[in-house]
């Protein structure tokens, strides 16, 4: 071989050696990786989001008859209370022992709101009915083990207000 050739082979594996990092670093995209933080208190979680979806599922439930729209509607109020379950998973207690608790009645939650989701799909008023049973069962545990006073209770009537006495003179 001449050394002009093993200069050329030479010079070749050197730029090789040089330019193959370079083609390592842009071989994709970097990876990320997300760091999940809760934002909104746990009370806004519930309040805004499980209770109001809770509601306005009883609302859709209780429409004579149930038109197709409030299924799809209805549906997607399940889901997301099952959605905010997942929420509720990124704010356990500070205190370990009662993690496995919290975490439990959030899975629970959200396996109990997924179920209500499929029977809506199916629009099947009766198991409906009875998943949202199901759903306020999963809330009330949670409530009775973290000492919440709130007690759900699907399509319960609201107590009217106080009637306020006047006297006109």
């Amino acid at each position: 071989m001449s050394p002009y050739f093993r200069a050329a082979v030479a010079a070749l594996l050197l730029s090789l050696g040089a330019i193959a990092p370079g083609l390592a670093q842009n071989a994709g995209p970097a990876k990320i990786v997300p760091k999940l933080e809760p934002v909104a208190e746990t009370r806004l979680l519930m309040e805004g989001l499980a209770h109001a979806n809770f509601r306005g599922l009883e609302r859709n439930l209780a429409k004579n008859p149930i038109d197709g729209q409030s299924w799809v509607f209805a549906r997607g109020q399940a889901l997301l209370i099952a959605e905010t379950a997942n929420l509720l998973m990124l704010r356990p207690p500070k205190s370990p022992s009662s993690q496995p608790f919290w975490f439990g009645h959030s899975m629970d939650m959200r396996n109990q709101s997924m179920s209500l989701a499929q029977d809506l799909a199916k629009k099947d008023l009766e198991r409906a009915k009875a998943g949202m049973q199901q759903v306020a069962n999963s809330c009330n545990r949670c409530h009775q083990t973290f000492r919440v006073n709130a007690d759900i209770t699907p399509f319960a009537q609201p107590e009217p207000p106080p009637v306020r006495k006047v006297s006109i003179e």
